[in-house]
Formats: structure tokens, C-alpha cells, sequence
């Protein structure tokens, strides 16, 4: 490379960034008028995408951040005050990001209560105070609602930044805090980032796992106390990876929950239960009850209670091997949608367990509506159970259920004196590391094998 070379490089380099900049605002004039919002006159996301991008490329010595206005079930402000109330609110908030407006800034209104503003700063106190004076101004409009405004916000890592990563990530941000009373505004932050890679990861991962069998049913046992007998089992999920070996259930399983996935992979341990009751009962072998987790995502799925009957029929395996287990939150959020599918699978023979029973908000109302057969106590109440007021509550909580004909299992039963007070009450099954963790169910087959 000549001298000459090296002194005409520079110029060229700053033509065609100025050539790429001119070519980004003739873009953006050019779709402007196209894409602006028709309630609020801001321009939508593509015309905020071309906005955004050509300021900061112009202003290399800025550092810029977007922040992300949403506002929490603003769907119920809409039927509650009405949509002409909804759409004064959202011209107010509008009106009020204007006074934002500068040759360095850029907004967007994208979907109904959706609206993003990007500004330059110098320290992060300038962003918290935009965002708490943004919901301050709404949270004083005159409306016959209580308006929850949220704010996320990212910070750009440079001008070559994707704009469309800056609102991904500034909604993550929001999305942590949305509809919260004590919270405001929140920053998009490394452990967010990662926690969006995991995720990533997992999506990513997820169905190969399937493919392959990598997902694998254990059981915990369930024991009587008294005798120390196998009365019962609960499969859980393990994922057993080829290069990361065990992976926490409490990784995945929120990801799965989130996307939906947890329908296939609870399908997928169903499967393998009923398989495996049904090779058992064809040996003539004992077989005790298992319980499959139910996810409340499965109350969304149309063929959910089909998928039961027909692995119980193909496998032929009777109902009540098979106990469906839900978490107390699924049984109070889902009260309406999931009690004729629950009626009807009992009537098939399957039974119904309550799980972490009192981590929720539990009510006389909800034992006596839900056809419940089976209560599981959280193990939380019996952490403690040499302290006096424990002790109360869990006498209190075994007799009502036994009142109410409900059968009992203590969760998380580790040590003899919560072992020796269970019995004391007649509460007599049990799961818990003091007689088994989860294992392979070829492990707990041998524990059946052996009891026979």
C-alpha cells in the first residue's frame, strides 16, 4: 500500500459513512409520513428503527439509552373507563414524550400502550430521573383507574448497536418489573443478558433432548412411616446431558413453562410411566400408584385430557395407577377453566393431588369446591417443627384435612423429629430425603422388587 493510498483512505472511509448516513435519513423522511401512529402522530417502530439508527451513527460521541414505556393490563383500563378514555390516555402520554424532542432524541408509539424513547446521557441518575418523571406524569392523569407505568431501559453499547437488540433488551428489562406497585423503572443488566442466553440455549436444546432421551423420569417414593413401605411414587424430570451431565430441573423447567415446550415434555415422562406401570402389571409384578405432574400450561392445550385416556387405553394401565398432580397456584388461577377437565378425568378413575399445599393463598372455599383426593403438605411447614407455633399449625392443617377426607403426604421429611411428630398426629405418609431422594426408575424398581 502506497503513502497516497493510506492519505485517501480516511476520505473514503467518512464518504461512505456519510453516504450510508444520507441514505438512512432519506429512508426514514420517505417512510415517515407512512408510518406514523395515527392516534398519537409519533412514528411506529420501522420508522423509529431508522431514526434511532441514523442519530447515533451522527453522534459517535454521544452514549445513548432507550427506554421502554408500557403500561400493566391496560386492556382492563380500556373496559373499564372505556376506549375513549384509553386513547385520551394514550395522547397524553404522547403529548407529554414530545417535550423529549431534540435533534439527538427519537420516540415511537408501537402498540396500543407501548412507547419507546431514545436520548442521549451522561450518567445513568439523568435516565432514572426520565423514567420516574415519566410515570409520575402519568400516574397523575386524571382517570378513574389506577395506571401502573413501567419503564426498562438499556443502555446502547455503541453506536453500531441494533436498535431492534436495544428494544428487545429494554423490554426485558420492563418485563421484570411490569405491573409492579413498588417498582418503577429497571435496568437491562449482565444477568439478564444471561439469563436470555440460557434461555436461548435451552429453547435451542430442548427438542433434540426429546429426540434423543435425554429426559428421564425419576421417582421419589412415597413411604408409609409407620411401616417404612413403598406406598407410592412421583416422577420427576432429570435432564441428563452428554457434555453438561445433570442439568437442575429449576434451570429448564421455568423456560419450558414459558414457552409452552413443558407440554411435550410432560407428555414425554406420562409416556414413559405408563410404559413402565404397564411393563410391571404384564410381569405380574407389583405396581403402586405414580403421580405425573400437570403443568397449568396443559389447560390451554385442547387434547390435554385425550393425551391421558388414550396413553391409559394403549398402554393399559387403570386410571388410578395414575395420580395428576397440580400445584396449589394452578388450582386458584385456573379455578374456572380447569375444573370440568379435572371432573371428568376423576370420573375416569384418575386421582387428584394438590401440590405445595399453603404456599399459595389457600381457602376453605377452594379445598371444598376442588375435587381434590390427595393434599401434599409443604415441606416449608415442617422445616421447623420443634418450635411450638409450627407444631400448632401443622396439627391444625393434618386434622382439618382428615376432616375434610382428604389423604396426606408430608413433603421434605428429613429428620426423625419431624418424622416422630408426623406420627404423633396420624399423619403417616410421606416423602422426603429421610427415606429416599428421586431416583432412576430402574432404582426404584428394585426398591418394589425387594419389598415383595
Amino acid at each position: 500500500m502506497t503513502d497516497n493510498t493510506r492519505d485517501i483512505l480516511p476520505v473514503i472511509e467518512n464518504e461512505n459513512e456519510n453516504r450510508y448516513l444520507y441514505s438512512l435519513k432519506k429512508m426514514a423522511d420517505q417512510n415517515m409520513n407512512a408510518n406514523l401512529s395515527y392516534l398519537t402522530g409519533l412514528p411506529n417502530l420501522r420508522a423509529f428503527f431508522y431514526q434511532a439508527a441514523e442519530i447515533m451513527r451522527a453522534n459517535r460521541d454521544h452514549t445513548f439509552a432507550l427506554l421502554v414505556l408500557d403500561i400493566a393490563h391496560f386492556k382492563a383500563l380500556n373496559e373499564f373507563c372505556g376506549w375513549d378514555a384509553g386513547d385520551k390516555l394514550l395522547v397524553y402520554i404522547s403529548e407529554y414524550l414530545k417535550t423529549y424532542e431534540g435533534p439527538m432524541t427519537a420516540m415511537f408509539h408501537f402498540r396500543a400502550d407501548c412507547f419507546g424513547l431514545l436520548v442521549p446521557f451522561e450518567n445513568k441518575d439523568e435516565l432514572t430521573a426520565i423514567a420516574q418523571n415519566i410515570c409520575a406524569k402519568i400516574e397523575a392523569y386524571p382517570i378513574a383507574y389506577r395506571v401502573l407505568p413501567s419503564v426498562g431501559i438499556c443502555i446502547a453499547t455503541g453506536p453500531e448497536m441494533p436498535i431492534s437488540a436495544l428494544r428487545d433488551y429494554a423490554t426485558m428489562a420492563l418485563q421484570t418489573i411490569k405491573g409492579k406497585f413498588y417498582a418503577k423503572y429497571a435496568f437491562f443488566d449482565e444477568s439478564m443478558r444471561q439469563q436470555m442466553l440460557l434461555e436461548k440455549q435451552i429453547e435451542n436444546e430442548i427438542l433434540d433432548a426429546l429426540s434423543t432421551d435425554q429426559l428421564q423420569a425419576y421417582i421419589q417414593p412415597k413411604v408409609d412411616m409407620s411401616t417404612g413401605d413403598i406406598i407410592g411414587g412421583e416422577a420427576l424430570i432429570r435432564w441428563i446431558h452428554p457434555e453438561k451431565g445433570i442439568i437442575s430441573p429449576g434451570l429448564f423447567l421455568p423456560v419450558l413453562e414459558k414457552n409452552g415446550l413443558i407440554i411435550d415434555v410432560d407428555f414425554h415422562i406420562w409416556t414413559k410411566v405408563f410404559a413402565w406401570l404397564s411393563k410391571r402389571l404384564k410381569a405380574g409384578q407389583k405396581a403402586v400408584p405414580i403421580s405425573v405432574n400437570i403443568s397449568r400450561m396443559h389447560f390451554f392445550d385442547n387434547a390435554f385430557r385425550e393425551k391421558l385416556v388414550m396413553l391409559s387405553a394403549e398402554y393399559n394401565v387403570p386410571p388410578p395407577l395414575v395420580a395428576l398432580e397440580l400445584t396449589e397456584s394452578a388450582f386458584l388461577n385456573n379455578a374456572d377453566s380447569i375444573y370440568d377437565n379435572l371432573q371428568q378425568l376423576r370420573s375416569l378413575g384418575f386421582a387428584l393431588s394438590m401440590d405445595d399445599f399453603g404456599t399459595g393463598y389457600s381457602s376453605m372455599t377452594m379445598l371444598k369446591n376442588q375435587p381434590v383426593d390427595e393434599i401434599k403438605i409443604d415441606k416449608g411447614f415442617i422445616d421447623d417443627i420443634e418450635d411450638d407455633q409450627e407444631q400448632i399449625i401443622v396439627s391444625s392443617i393434618v386434622n382439618m384435612l382428615k376432616a375434610l377426607n382428604k389423604r396426606i403426604v408430608v413433603e421434605g421429611v428429613e429428620t426423625q423429629a419431624q418424622r416422630n411428630f408426623l406420627l404423633e398426629q396420624n399423619c403417616l405418609h410421606a416423602q422426603g430425603f429421610l427415606y429416599y431422594k428421586p431416583m432412576p426408575i430402574s432404582e426404584f424398581e428394585a426398591l418394589l422388587d425387594r419389598d415383595s
